[in-house]
């Protein structure tokens, strides 16, 4: 398995956080994890993480499209479920992320889902992507959870290079992928309608469990001083 290479500081921001988190938000506080997505219409396969197995070699092609056309889907994970998808598009076209349309998704579509659930304890993580953590950004994440962000600049820090340690990468996105392209989506909107059919068919009590296991990967993080998690790359849990 490839992996991003952590560096002594990637250790030591890697523990630092998962110490802040387990120390600093308690249990009955709501915590809210968020992440971006492409899902490609060609529903592709990552090389690296796969292999077809023979005792000669086949000397077959594995064929797809190099610009294959795909949605950008941002999801938040939490006890309660998954929120989302939101698509980042205008016209139906898919654009890229920026600070003002991020801004725009946590006003127009964040926003009004915390007004719904009426918790007192709200904490929001995501990751140091450039849109996420710009100044208008994070004026805004700082209105809608004083004193309760993790993000890079945030009042608990996320580290860089820690997709082990983040539920929409060691949880949602694979398992939505694989739910997703058993459809056999041939058009935009049929990958999006299946992005959508399939993220109503994860309960809360799957995600409660994501977040319960979640808690176990920073304690686990702290135990290899910060160092990669071997379970969960390789799946051995």
């Amino acid at each position: 398995m490839i992996v991003q290479e952590l560096s002594e500081r990637d250790w030591e921001n890697r523990r630092a956080c998962s110490n802040d988190i387990l120390q600093n938000i308690p249990q009955n506080a709501l915590l809210i994890t968020s992440d971006e997505a492409h899902f490609h219409l060609s529903g592709c396969v990552n090389k690296q993480n796969f292999r077809y197995w023979a005792p000669e070699n086949p000397r077959q092609l594995h064929e797809r499209p190099l610009h294959s056309p795909f949605v950008t889907v941002w999801c938040a994970v939490g006890s309660f479920g998954v929120w989302g998808p939101y698509f980042f598009e205008e016209g139906g076209v898919t654009v890229t992320i920026t600070a003002d349309r991020y801004v725009d998704m946590l006003r127009n579509f964040l926003e009004p889902k915390l007004r719904e659930l009426e918790h007192p304890d709200v904490w929001f993580q995501q990751d140091g992507a450039t849109a996420h953590t710009a100044r208008r950004t994070m004026d805004v994440l700082r209105e809608m959870f004083p004193g309760r962000v993790i993000s890079l600049r945030g009042d608990v820090g996320w580290p860089a290079r820690s997709p082990d340690l983040a539920p929409c990468d060691f949880f949602l996105w694979g398992y939505l992928k694989a739910k997703v392209f058993q459809h056999h989506p041939r058009t935009i909107d049929e990958l999006k309608a299946a992005i959508r059919q399939e993220i109503t068919g994860i309960s809360p009590q799957i995600t409660a469990r994501v977040m319960e296991t979640f808690r176990n990967q920073l304690r686990m993080c702290i135990e290899k001083n910060g160092r990669h998690l071997d379970s969960v790359i390789f799946k051995t849990q």
